[in-house]
């Protein structure tokens, strides 16, 4: 295994795992950590993306390109972590457990 991959799950599919880049992956899972408020119901997916987007390094997502896609699975890896809980209503809310 190389360092410059990371294996993240999914919690809408248990038991699958994909690599993905390394830098990527902690970039927004640190953007996205640093902007989710603790309490619920937490915050909408597109005010997340909003409020990451400025967080994320320019040599990484430039213009915000491919910021939706890097979203949504960190999203889903930290959902099977337990580190970050969706609101149990629609639409999509997420907060830090």
């Amino acid at each position: 295994m190389s360092d410059d991959k990371i294996e993240i799950e999914n919690v809408n599919k248990p038991g699958y795992t994909e690599r993905v880049s390394r830098d990527k992956y902690m970039a927004m899972r640190e953007a996205l950590l640093a902007v989710l408020p603790a309490e619920m119901p937490g915050m909408k997916v597109p005010d997340a993306k909003q409020a990451l987007l400025p967080l994320l390094p320019d040599t990484l997502f430039p213009e915000g390109k491919t910021a939706g896609w890097w979203l949504k699975a960190v999203q889903l890896d930290l959902e099977a972590k337990k580190i970050i809980v969706r609101a149990p209503s629609k639409p999509v809310q997420l907060s830090k457990v």
